[in-house]
């Protein structure tokens, strides 16, 4: 692997990891299998250290030992992070065909002292798929559930909460357009293809492809979180989410049968212990 993944988190390749390995399967993975890949995928064993004890302390992780060695599993936490992930890659995907005109309309007003308050509603609210149509009314297409995201933030009283149509003279594609950061969003499927497109034909040994394969989920799943998956019909008409999508599932598919042989051979797994799930 080159330093050209060197912009991804080793936080979220792990995520990543454990999606693609240990989701679903009731089992733990041990600690050097993960700096075995870890490595192949330009992250140096120290990094992979750190990364997994800062994660067992934000509850992203639990241990569980074995003898000597110290295997890793997944939480309740994490678990629901992962599930959401895999929902966005292999269900809901890149483009949104489906929609049927509905907006999820939400306005807040928050004292001028809140400026915490603002910025931590306004980031969950992006992550959400959600657009600043004026300062203090975001929307985002389809129907969104943001209820947890406002309790939890403690903003109930603060919120209201809306589903809504545009009206027939509105233009929703200049909306989008004034809402959105198209050219951004854009910029990163363009470049996902680029970088990506060579390896639908290209061949690697199992354990590069193990590697390869962690890397590309990665990237392409920062990606669709970062993707309000607007309506396609009101998006410019070379809009490359499906041309991207299209390269993501080749390669996945290209590099899947090598690094599923490597990880059977390389990763060394245990049962979730009951007493110490």
């Amino acid at each position: 692997m080159n330093g050209e993944e060197s912009s991804l988190r080793p936080q979220s390749l792990l995520l990543t990891f454990l999606g693609d390995q240990v989701l679903g399967r009731d089992v733990c993975v041990y600690s050097g299998s993960v700096i075995d890949v870890f490595e192949r995928a330009g992250v140096g064993e120290q990094a992979t250290r750190s990364t997994l004890t800062r994660m067992v302390k934000r509850d992203l992780l639990r241990r569980q030992r074995e003898g000597r060695r110290m295997y890793f599993g997944l939480t309740e936490h994490s678990t629901a992070v992962l599930r959401d992930g895999e929902r966005r890659i292999w269900q809901t995907g890149a483009v949104n065909r489906d929609w049927d005109g509905t907006w999820t309309l939400l306005g807040f007003s928050l004292p001028e002292s809140w400026q915490r308050q603002r910025h931590d509603l306004r980031s969950k609210l992006t992550w959400s798929g959600f657009g600043p149509l004026f300062s203090g009314l975001w929307l985002a297409p389809g129907e969104v559930d943001v209820s947890e995201l406002v309790s939890e933030l403690g903003l109930s009283a603060h919120v209201k909460v809306f589903r809504a149509h545009a009206d027939a003279g509105t233009d929703i594609g200049a909306m989008i357009e004034e809402t959105w950061d198209l050219s951004e969003l854009a910029a990163g499927y363009q470049e996902f293809v680029r970088r990506w497109q060579p390896w639908e034909t290209a061949t690697a040994a199992p354990e590069d492809a193990l590697a390869r394969r962690l890397v590309l989920q990665a990237e392409w799943l920062r990606i669709i979180r970062r993707d309000p998956r607007l309506p396609v019909k009101h998006l410019p008409d070379d809009w490359p989410a499906e041309q991207a999508e299209k390269t993501f599932r080749a390669v996945y598919d290209q590099l899947t049968p090598p690094a599923r042989d490597a990880a059977t051979r390389l990763l060394d797994l245990v049962p979730v212990r009951p007493d110490q799930a």
